[in-house]
């Protein structure tokens, strides 16, 4: 019999590990799931805000857990994979969002700070997607991945951004979301990417300080920038069976934005 819409995006029995959960767009992804019916496990590197944020969740009524990480490490990337297959005893979705940013002018970018993007926000993604991969979506032949982007990584920015680095690992992101739908499609495993536009974050502070939020807000047909709950029903339809159909693919949310400039 067909499901109802309701049944569809039910995550009832499902479990999901959010990697820079404790705050911002992770947090808010987390609530997504956790509303849904998941058991959430929450990783980021400091247990204070990830105790606050677990308790967050918890007043909300979420089964909520949490597990502290630093992801540009290989062995913790590894040990975070353990210990939520252990708490968990499988993990159905993984959103691989911890990242970070730099801005500089491209003649200047330091090499150090192109490589620690490239290892947390590309390099750490594929590590704990094959990790799960391999030890539990793969021989339960399900699983949801998905990879936060971000619209940085459609195209160019505008000269003042000076985010060459970060537009990179977010384009490197989006690729890799593709191929890897592709080859675990056979292991009923979708992979999917959404590609947030501006949102108010400790992220985005300080471009937001230097170009102001107006400025950036009329760049967006929408003419806002997203809220606490643009990036909910995204979450939900890639990691539900309302999109068991779609992977391999990237979903813009920001209002419009990459419309304009062409991503």
């Amino acid at each position: 019999m067909t499901r109802t819409v309701q049944q569809l995006f039910s995550l009832e029995g499902k479990t999901a590990l959010v990697t820079g959960g404790s705050r911002g767009l992770g947090l808010q992804m987390a609530h997504a799931l956790g509303e849904a019916g998941a058991k959430i496990l929450l990783s980021s590197r400091k247990a204070d805000d990830l105790e606050e944020a677990a308790a967050d969740l918890q007043a909300a009524g979420i089964d909520a857990r949490w597990v502290a990480a630093d992801l540009s490490r290989e062995e913790e990337i590894r040990r975070l994979g353990d210990e939520a297959l252990q708490r968990l005893g499988g993990v159905d979705i993984l959103v691989n969002n911890a990242g970070a940013a730099w801005g500089a002018p491209a003649e200047d970018h330091p090499v150090e700070a192109w490589d620690k993007l490239m290892n947390l926000n590309v390099r750490g993604y594929f590590i704990l997607s094959q990790h799960l991969g391999k030890k539990s979506m793969i021989p339960r032949r399900q699983g949801r991945i998905i990879n936060i982007a971000s619209i940085a990584g459609l195209g160019g920015n505008p000269p003042e951004m000076q985010t060459l680095a970060y537009n990179t690992s977010k384009g490197a992101v989006i690729n890799f979301t593709r191929a890897l739908g592709c080859e675990w499609g056979k292991y009923n495993i979708t992979v999917n990417a959404i590609c947030p536009g501006f949102f108010p974050s400790r992220m985005t502070r300080g471009t937001l300080e230097r170009l102001g939020q107006d400025k950036l807000a009329a760049h967006a047909p929408l003419r806002r920038l997203g809220d606490d709950e643009d990036l909910k029903g995204t979450t939900l339809l890639f990691a539900s069976d309302a999109g068991k159909h779609i992977t391999g693919q990237w979903l813009a949310v920001d209002g419009g934005t990459s419309v304009i400039t062409g991503g």
